[in-house]
């Protein structure tokens, strides 16, 4: 097995989760019940046996480091390799701040240096897929290729979605001819994943040549810069994936979580996804409670109505209340007499008696962290 480290990416300020990236950053997003955005990436790479992986922070990271922690549930509090939590630091020619995603490896090339793998899987934090790097790091290594990205099939993205991502062009061989990064006018329908494989080394030298030419951007500057010089090499996959890119990738992603098809793609495949370990009491169901199609997680006490919904850790839903198509995050109350419809509650919100929420599943009303409405 060729031996290979990671490195997540977990962006800039991203104010299309609205209210819900205000305090945190993307990457560090609730999903699923019980989960973090990052939780799915971090997971794959050590289902991969990639077990060197660095976390390089930006914005808002308090709350991703607080979730990482030492990486003890993803077995990556070891004495020799495991999780490394590289956030921005001040120091006398910088103000801290990365100025883009090659300046964020670049300031962090040590990591690089005194690792002995040969090879690097850089990926963003902020997509749902489960997905195993090992064959992607196969087809790299017997192609030849300087650069592997892998590459998703959109058929079911609007025109406006693909425009926030990164859209491919390849030939018959599966070489990268074309790469551009959020396109206005997005041409076909096959996206990059934001996920590559190249030689450790080799990513060494693109970053030193990056910085020598004040060039701050790895999709940019590096990739879209040497498309028609380096050997770019696609590899396609076909499972589910969805960038938590907009609020409505979001909340559709959540609402999909409850196909079972993609249910168990996701979580029951044999690849685990791992999260940070919170001990609560199994959720508990009142005599009139009524719940249909949810997620349900620990710690809740269910009184009322749920259909169709995603509820997270230690939420109360009182009597006669009812919440449809909505997403609910942890220690939320939804009070008696309440109506939730095409919602999203931040954690801690209270939503007090008789109170009628109702948003679109286009446009789902949220409700920010901490407050009470």
């Amino acid at each position: 097995m060729k031996r290979a480290m990671g490195i997540i990416l977990t962006g800039g300020k991203n104010n299309r989760l609205k209210e819900l990236s205000l305090e945190r950053s993307i990457t560090a997003v609730p999903f699923g019940g019980k989960y973090r955005a990052i939780d799915f990436v971090l997971s794959n790479l050590v289902n991969s046996s990639i077990v060197n992986v660095g976390v390089i922070t930006q914005y808002n990271f308090r709350s991703l480091v607080d979730h990482l922690g030492s990486g003890k549930e993803w077995d990556l509090d070891r004495k020799n390799e495991g999780l490394f939590i590289f956030p921005p630091y001040l120091s006398e020619v910088g103000t801290g701040w990365y100025k883009g995603t090659a300046d964020a490896m670049y300031n962090n090339l040590t990591f690089l240096l005194k690792s002995d793998e040969e090879y690097v899987v850089i990926t963003q934090g902020y997509a749902i897929y489960n997905m195993d790097y090992m064959p992607m790091i196969d087809a790299h290594i017997s192609s030849g290729a300087d650069v592997t990205m892998a590459v998703h099939t959109l058929d079911d993205f609007s025109v406006s979605e693909r425009r926030l991502l990164g859209m491919v062009d390849v030939d018959e061989t599966g070489r990268v001819t074309d790469l551009q990064e959020k396109p206005l006018n997005p041409k076909g329908n096959l996206c990059s994943m934001g996920v590559y494989v190249l030689r450790r080394l080799l990513l060494v030298e693109l970053l030193q040549d990056c910085a020598a030419h004040g060039h701050t951007e790895f999709v940019n500057d590096v990739l879209i810069r040497n498309v028609q010089k380096m050997n770019i090499q696609s590899f396609c996959f076909h499972g589910y994936w969805r960038p938590l890119s907009t609020i409505q990738l979001f909340y559709r992603s959540n609402m999909e979580l409850l196909n079972p098809r993609v249910r168990a793609e996701l979580l029951m495949d044999r690849r685990r996804i791992f999260t940070k370990v919170k001990d609560e009491t199994p959720a508990k169901y009142n005599e009139e409670a009524d719940v249909r199609n949810s997620i349900v997680a620990d710690g809740c006490i269910i009184e009322g109505t749920v259909e169709n919904s995603i509820i997270f850790r230690g939420v109360k839903i009182m009597k006669d209340a009812v919440v449809r198509d909505s997403i609910v995050m942890q220690g939320s109350v939804v009070c008696e007499g309440v109506s939730l419809k095409n919602t999203i509650l931040d954690k801690d919100v209270v939503v007090t008696a008789g109170k009628q929420l109702q948003g679109d599943r286009d446009w789902p009303l949220i409700v920010g962290k901490n407050v009470t409405v």
